[in-house]
């Protein structure tokens, strides 16, 4: 694991390991499922609102740039297999003050996020039972998916499983219904033809700059799959496969299903913000009970984010810990599973929850700012990575690199214009400047308390 393959690192825990009980077909359904997720669903409404048409090119844009940051993980992945995925990487190839600042800060987004997911799953199902308390369903929400992670990884494996193949066949029938639609050969429906594509760009420039950042971090979750892999029982082959396979996900799921929707619906339609662009869509082409049918998709896709946001915290924190950049308690392993790690991620979630309720002016809104550009913060650690472990893998071990980045290092040095790109363009958003500005100083505290530890334990 992590603390083996991290140069000058010594492991701080010691006794049982992570078992290695994830499956291939866990692996791949893991991978496939992961790009699916609400803000997929819902999310998207806004960025079509602000872009029309134009959105499907935010989408092909910034999935270029994901696709890259991916097969750069996907190299080191394979060459280092690790629970700390990105983490373990920054370490080794930076230096432990950027494996610890990319570390804790992706901790505090995926515990942070599995408490916003909570909420809004308890909001579908209080929806359906009128007068239930909202934060009741996200506990029982969180004491499911707590259980399910203190279990064995195998449990966690089976119910992602199943959640992707209900997300995967979702979309894939929606992209199949919306297509025949457009062609004109779905009954009782006619097709729109380029109608709705006419003012491509209603809004200019900036409409499509909101639908840009938009269409970013809709793609969080991408991550999970490198995690993972180190838990499964083929890790090096694992992580090839689902990177390989990346480009045909992003472009069918993603760039596929925006084009259907706003050739579909009117871009300026209120139904794509308030049902949502795939409730819309679905309505336009007349199909019965189209609302709740996406609001069980919905719900799935938010489970299913909860579950795989506790895992991956939870091996985030034990690889950190493993590594002497933690409490030690977190590392503690029992049945092939890190549960204080678990317990831990799962209470910091519940707590995000709370204060939603207690705090939601002030502190809430704080937390939400602070996690807002985490994801672009840890791309770049990887991107650094990359430019730094490939020429060392080249020198010492090239057996090792079984996945490559593509036109190597041009493209690297490509995604990272492309993120500095994205970084200027939330600087100039009134509503994103503040997610800079409070991302920015966690991530500079981070940095200082890891350079400090460092340090101090450089004189040791």
């Amino acid at each position: 694991m992590s603390s083996s393959t991290t140069t000058g690192t010594p492991p701080s825990t010691d006794g049982p390991s992570l078992s290695h009980g994830l499956k291939q077909r866990h692996l791949s359904m893991i991978a496939l499922g992961g790009v699916i997720g609400a803000g997929l669903f819902v999310g998207s409404g806004a960025g079509i609102a602000a872009a029309g048409p134009s959105i499907v090119v935010a989408y092909a844009l910034s999935g270029v740039l994901v696709m890259l940051v991916m097969r750069m993980l996907g190299e080191m992945s394979a060459a280092y297999p690790s629970s700390g995925s990105f983490s373990a990487h920054a370490e080794r190839a930076i230096g432990p003050w950027a494996g610890f600042t990319a570390g804790w800060s992706f901790w505090v987004l995926l515990c942070t996020a599995v408490g916003l997911e909570g909420i809004g799953a308890a909001k579908i199902v209080s929806g359906w039972l009128p007068g239930t308390p909202e934060w009741a369903w996200v506990a029982l929400f969180m004491v499911v998916f707590c259980g399910t992670n203190l279990a064995a990884v195998k449990n966690f494996g089976e119910f992602e499983f199943w959640f992707a193949a209900l997300k995967v066949g979702a979309i894939t029938l929606f992209l199949v219904l919306g297509v025949l639609a457009i062609l004109g050969i779905l009954p009782g429906t006619d097709s729109p033809g380029a109608s709705h594509l006419t003012d491509f760009l209603p809004n200019g420039g900036e409409g499509l700059v909101i639908g840009l950042l938009a269409s970013v971090f809709a793609y969080g979750g991408l991550e999970t799959v490198t995690i993972a892999a180190a838990e499964s029982e083929n890790p090096v082959k694992g992580v090839a496969s689902a990177v390989r396979t990346a480009m045909w996900r992003i472009a069918l799921f993603y760039i596929g299903s925006m084009a259907v929707i706003v050739t579909l619906v009117p871009w300026d339609s209120q139904a794509v913000v308030e049902k949502g662009p795939y409730v819309a869509a679905l309505d336009e082409l007349g199909i019965p009970g189209a609302g709740q049918l996406m609001n069980v998709v919905v719900l799935v896709a938010l489970l299913s984010a909860m579950n795989a946001n506790i895992y991956g915290a939870s091996r985030i924190a034990y690889s950190l810990v493993e590594r002497g950049q933690g409490p030690k308690g977190l590392g503690r392993v029992s049945g092939g599973v890190p549960r204080i790690a678990v317990l831990a991620s799962s209470v910091f979630g519940f707590l995000c929850v709370l204060l939603s309720y207690w705090r939601p002016d002030d502190v809430f809104a704080w937390l939400l700012n602070m996690i807002g550009a985490v994801i672009l913060a840890v791309w770049i650690f990887i991107a650094v990575s990359q430019l730094r472990l490939r020429r060392r893998l080249e020198r010492e071990a090239p057996g090792k690199l079984a996945v490559r980045m593509w036109a190597f290092p041009w493209l690297t040095w490509v995604a990272l214009a492309g993120m500095a790109a994205v970084f200027v363009l939330m600087a100039r958003e009134p509503e994103t400047r503040v997610q800079l500005y409070s991302t920015g100083g966690m991530i500079l505290v981070l940095a200082a308390v890891g350079y400090a530890w460092q340090r101090a334990r450089a004189k040791q």
